[in-house]
């Protein structure tokens, strides 16, 4: 809860004189593989915020797209700059750049994990409901990396998670293992099931993420619009049976039609948007937590 508290006290009561400096004469390198909106800017933005500088490096422009290792790449930057927020495709390349680097490496995005984005959740969860334990959250849908950090991350938070996914399209196995660990310690339930109607059953939030990841073929598209629609789309019904004081969160970019309707996603039960405003939030504090002295290394995370 420690960095949740930061992120709402940056958000509500921000102190320019206790953390403008915070980055001051230091360059954080955002090394993105993947296209992104919210993520880089809010995190060019916390980083501004903080005193500090960015360079923005995507994998075309790095030697990497011709041959060069992670490692030595890795090795490299730690020579430039005094961090890296990396966007990759693959997993394996956080964790090796983390491994050789001697300067923090925050993920921003694997093809596993999505810890930034469910930090954010977390906090706009609180700020909805004024707690976390003992608060539901229902995911419907393919199980992504958001899927993924949401599980390590509600239930490291006490609170409880229904996930419900196609037969095939489950969660990460090992997300799932360490959901179930933090549970036997937090007093979480979690729930794996193919029955959306069963996850959302007293649900204090309804959360779904895009049916075509970004690492997806668009050949896969028919083939995968045709096991997720209608079950597994987050329509008005599903609502009927969460609590009446449910929401519904996406991580975004959202694509109406396929894993939500518009009357949900654009409807009054509908909080994205405080969601990716507090992306910045999220983001300015794990960014204090790691340079202000109460934090430090690095970042692989779930």
């Amino acid at each position: 809860m420690g960095l949740l508290r930061l992120a709402e006290e940056v958000k509500t009561s921000w102190d320019q004189s206790k953390y403008g400096s915070t980055l001051a004469g230091k360059n954080i390198a955002l090394l993105f593989q993947r296209p992104s909106t919210r993520t880089r800017v809010s995190f060019e933005v916390a980083i501004r915020k903080l005193g500090g500088g960015s360079i923005f490096l995507s994998w075309q422009e790095l030697q990497l797209s011709r041959g060069e290792t992670v490692a030595d790449t890795a090795r490299v930057l730690e020579r430039y700059v005094d961090g890296v927020v990396a966007r990759v495709s693959d997993h394996q390349i956080l964790v090796e750049m983390a491994k050789n680097a001697g300067i923090p490496v925050i993920n921003a995005l694997s093809d596993r994990f999505h810890p930034c984005q469910v930090l954010a959740d977390l906090l706009t969860i609180w700020e909805r409901f004024g707690a976390l334990k003992g608060v539901k959250l229902a995911y419907v849908g393919d199980g992504t990396n958001v899927c993924n950090s949401l599980l390590v991350g509600c239930t490291k938070a006490g609170m409880d998670i229904s996930v419900a996914c196609p037969v095939g399209y489950e969660p990460d196995p090992e997300a799932v293992k360490w959901a179930f660990e933090n549970a036997s310690r937090t007093g979480s339930t979690v729930v794996i099931t193919d029955e959306p109607i069963e996850a959302v059953r007293d649900a204090h939030v309804i959360y779904t993420d895009t049916f075509m990841s970004m690492h997806i073929p668009e050949s896969e598209r028919e083939k995968r619009m045709e096991v997720f629609i209608p079950d597994y789309q987050v329509r008005p019904e599903l609502f009927e049976l969460a609590r009446p004081e449910a929401v519904f969160m996406h991580c975004l970019p959202a694509h109406r039609g396929e894993e939500v309707v518009p009357e949900v996603i654009d409807g009054p039960r509908s909080i994205v948007f405080d969601q990716a405003e507090n992306r910045l939030h999220a983001q300015l504090a794990l960014l204090i937590f790691i340079y202000g002295g109460a934090g430090g290394g690095g970042v692989g995370g779930r």
